[in-house]
């Protein structure tokens, strides 16, 4: 998985850019870019990946990015364009990274936003019941323009900055500070995992990507991580599975070897250790919400 660095164009210079899509699927892979990012998903449902995080997503996922925070969203396509069902609809909202700079270094009105920034190295995730109330706000500035956008722009970041509904995404060990996106060593890891997952993956293939020796490579992302890396792995792969059993279109057997397992018994005790549930059990407690 190949990391893009997406150029931004702002028309007319506007501070700041709106697009709302209704697409088969979003449009950027595995990318990062200058501005911050705010993502609204409207309707949708898939898989939403930023910086080390790998979550499930569905609507209301309302997320704040910072620059150069390495991001994307997958959604199901379907092969049949007339089944509205698989669209996903979503608004993105970008500012630059100089936003107001000299504001939010010497005023202090202007102190929860700086804070807000400073948290979204990290990704910030705002809960659903945060999004349902921030809504109104996104709307009002996708569908200004001039200063009503900026205006509504301002009061909906000090709205994100005053809640405490969130938490962030990325691990602790994210940092962005001097961080290099296309060098970086536990990068260009996390992107090796995040593309082949759902095949077999050898220690030793992953230590190469390191250019460090396995019995190194363990210590280095245990350090980094805090898991091992057959944990981390997991991790990736039960976030798939639970995706796959709320689509019901397979059985726990396929979707254990769909997902990279080799035993259906291994499948079964890493879902429950990971979810709380069996995968049967999963399935039919999401069904009757």
């Amino acid at each position: 998985m190949k990391l893009m660095h997406e150029q931004i164009d702002f028309p007319g210079k506007s501070v700041v850019k709106v697009k709302v899509q209704e697409k088969e699927s979003f449009t950027y892979p595995w990318h990062f870019h200058s501005e911050y990012e705010i993502v609204y998903v409207l309707e949708g449902l898939g898989t939403r990946f930023v910086a080390d995080s790998i979550e499930e997503f569905s609507a209301g996922d309302f997320v704040l990015m910072a620059s150069n925070l390495p991001h994307f969203w997958k959604n199901e396509v379907t092969n049949n364009r007339r089944n509205t069902k698989n669209l996903v609809k979503y608004i993105v909202l970008q500012f630059p990274n100089d936003f107001f700079r000299g504001a939010l270094s010497d005023y202090p009105e202007f102190n929860r936003i700086k804070e807000l920034l400073k948290r979204s190295e990290r990704g910030v995730c705002f809960s659903k019941k945060f999004a349902d109330k921030a809504r109104k706000k996104v709307m009002k500035v996708a569908h200004s323009d001039g200063f009503d956008r900026l205006s509504y722009m301002l009061q909906l970041l000090q709205l994100m900055a005053k809640t405490k509904e969130y938490r962030l995404l990325g691990g602790q060990y994210y940092q962005l500070k001097g961080h290099n996106f296309t060098n970086d060593r536990l990068t260009k890891v996390m992107h090796y995992l995040n593309a082949n997952y759902l095949k077999k993956i050898e220690l030793k293939d992953v230590a190469a990507v390191a250019h460090m020796h396995p019995s190194a490579f363990c210590r280095y992302f245990k350090e980094n991580s805090g898991k091992s890396l057959t944990e981390f792995i997991n991790e990736i792969r039960i976030g798939y599975a639970c995706r796959l059993l709320l689509e019901g279109k397979m059985t726990v057997s396929q979707i254990c070897f769909e997902c990279g397992f080799n035993n259906l018994s291994n499948f079964n005790r890493t879902f429950k250790k990971n979810t709380g549930y069996t995968p049967t059990l999963y399935f039919e407690e999401f069904q009757r919400k």
